[in-house]
């Protein structure tokens, strides 16, 4: 290293070596500026991932003094689950790492079973001027219109945990809905018989056409056409989430249906359906559902619930704000779409498994 020389303008020396170009040709491509041919550009880029090269961003900051302001915009966590704790715990990992670059954080929580909620924080963040979105779009029309005013004002914006189809976004986190079901269609199959009867439970009381749910049942059903299995699906949606209305419900659909042998939950409420399971006293049915949460693994310990599908929420939460990140200080492309690996969690292997 010669006097003077930081590792950062050696990391920029190395690339330019490497790519056969000027330092300034390296520096245009690493602040996203004009004037370097595509296959150039695409040939430092790629040289800058394979030494994993990090511009000294601290200094940069210090010397822009520019400050962004991050919204996020997700679920409270609630009695009715506790699911949303994990994005939380993954938003403050990438504060601490991000906050001292000039990033600023506020979190806008709304009640997942009102739209009046979602709608009163999104009022908010347009308030308060924000240069980046961090979203999970729980309802769907809402959650399009509020996308469409962040392009409006050139907001970036971010999906995780589910995604709203055909909107430009920046990039969506999370999982493959549609793999995901039909991976719980996939576990089933090895529980069941031909002849076993389904029910697939939806509980949300905000259920639309396009809910996420429903792609997760649609998923689940397609494994059942791909593959020709005979067993008959009984479908219920709940809409009120309290236990008693669905302790009555699913009495109700058991009165009709006493030879169902499992049931698929599409979300994390699947300890109230196991919490059914026991206190009815049902023979043993194989239970499917989602989410490495407290309540969830009680049930699985005791084997009411046989698989828990989990993608990773933490993770989810914690990569989102990296990607605005990236986007906002390094003008670095991003993936578009990032699927989360889709988790199998059983009695024998939840002790090793954090989200």
């Amino acid at each position: 290293m010669e006097k003077g020389e930081d590792e950062a303008t050696i990391g920029v020396k190395e690339i330019a070596r490497r790519a056969n170009v000027s330092i300034a040709t390296v520096d245009r491509v690493i602040h996203n500026r004009t004037g370097v041919a595509e296959n150039t550009r695409k040939k430092i880029q790629q040289i800058i991932k394979d030494i994993d090269y990090q511009p000294n961003l601290l200094a940069s900051r210090l010397a822009s003094k520019k400050v962004y302001s991050l919204a996020v915009l997700i679920p409270e966590v609630s009695n009715e689950t506790d699911y949303w704790e994990a994005p939380l715990n993954g938003i403050q990992r990438a504060e601490s790492e991000i906050g001292k670059y000039g990033i600023k954080t506020k979190i806008y929580l709304f009640d997942l079973n009102s739209r009046a909620s979602f709608i009163q924080q999104t009022e908010r963040v347009m308030a308060d001027k924000v240069d980046g979105v961090l979203l999970a779009p729980s309802f769907i029309e809402e959650s399009t219109y509020f996308t469409y005013r962040c392009k409006e004002r050139k907001i970036p914006y971010v999906f995780i945990n589910s995604d709203i189809p055909n909107q430009d976004s920046l990039c969506y986190i999370g999982p493959d809905l549609m793999k995901s079901g039909y991976l719980a269609g996939h576990l089933m199959s090895y529980g069941i018989g031909e002849q076993g009867k389904v029910l697939v439970v939806n509980i949300s009381k905000e259920m639309d056409n396009h809910h996420h749910l429903l792609r997760k049942e649609e998923g689940f059903r397609k494994y059942f056409e791909d593959h020709q299995r005979a067993n008959e699906i009984v479908k219920v949606d709940v809409r009120q989430t309290e236990y008693t209305a669905l302790e009555e419900t699913l009495a109700e659909v058991f009165s009709i249906h006493p030879d169902i042998k499992a049931i698929f939950t599409t979300n994390s409420r699947i300890s109230s359906v196991a919490r059914f399971v026991e206190k009815s006293a049902k023979e043993k049915l194989l239970l499917i559902g989602y989410d490495f949460l407290k309540e969830n693994i009680e049930y699985l310990k005791k084997e009411t619930i046989d698989f828990l599908i989990c993608q990773k929420p933490e993770e989810q939460a914690y990569r989102g704000m990296m990607t605005l990140y990236q986007h906002l200080m390094l003008a670095s492309e991003v993936e578009k779409v990032h699927y989360m690996p889709i988790d199998i969690i059983t009695k024998e292997n939840y002790t090793f498994y954090s989200n």
